[in-house]
């Protein structure tokens, strides 16, 4: 479906054959060892028939290459960061946050992980807690409204609790990597994923990260992908 829809909106399909060159991405802390895998998953020399919006297609994945998520999303603030020697990239998602170094412009594999600290989290502690301090129940779209401090009809305790939590939260994140001897107040962070764009206040409330740049774009990495297939294919 995905790259029905990409050729939909590239305006690149007809009823014949579409060639494609897949670009995708993995965890940090699993690229090394999957990479290749992956690519070899995509790449099975087989034409792919199938119909999408009343539309059949035939599609042949003639090359697909796999970059590490987190350092695709910075390349698109690469003009801010290419001045840095040691930059670490933060990637707050649903389950995990991920983090990566990137030296000199590179990734560096051997300093990143993937940590079970996901806003799905926050949110169970945070349903939690309202629910046993006020006897209310609130769903994760409720949470987003309040930590967005959209317009809403929530007491002042329920607001409270969302925000003191989503810091507690943070604060606890910035703990997990201090325990793994990264210190986010030398160097440049860069905060990408959905994670660090709902909690932009909180991260930058807590004076654990100097300078922070946000990648505000949910593609980030998609297009950091493009970019990086783009700089690959200019150096022949």
């Amino acid at each position: 479906m995905a790259i029905a829809l990409e050729i939909e909106d590239s305006g690149r399909y007809e009823p014949g054959l579409i060639s494609v060159t897949l670009l995708c991405g993995l965890p940090p802390s699993h690229f090394g060892a999957l990479y290749e895998r992956f690519e070899k998953y995509f790449k099975r020399g087989v034409i792919e028939e199938f119909e999408f919006r009343g539309k059949r297609f035939r599609v042949y994945i003639k090359e697909a290459t796999a970059y590490p998520q987190a350092f695709a999303a910075a390349m698109t603030v690469y003009g801010h960061i290419n001045t840095y020697p040691r930059v670490m990239v933060i990637d707050i998602g649903g389950f995990t946050a991920d983090y990566l170094l990137i030296k000199n412009g590179q990734a560096d594999l051997s300093t990143c992980d993937s940590l079970e600290h996901g806003v799905i989290i926050m949110y169970n502690h945070i349903i939690s807690r309202v629910n046993s301090d006020l006897d209310m129940l609130l769903d994760e779209a409720d949470i987003d409204t309040i930590l967005k401090g959209e317009l809403n009809n929530f007491s002042h305790d329920v607001r409270r609790i969302v925000n003191d939590t989503a810091q507690t939260f943070i604060s606890d994140l910035f703990g997990k990597l201090r325990e793994r001897g990264i210190d986010l107040r030398s160097g440049r962070a860069v905060f990408v994923g959905g994670g660090s764009i709902l909690l932009r206040k909180q991260i930058e409330a807590s004076g654990k990260a100097a300078s922070p740049i946000f990648v505000d774009k949910i593609a980030a990495n998609a297009k950091g992908y493009e970019l990086l297939y783009k700089a690959s294919a200019a150096k022949g």
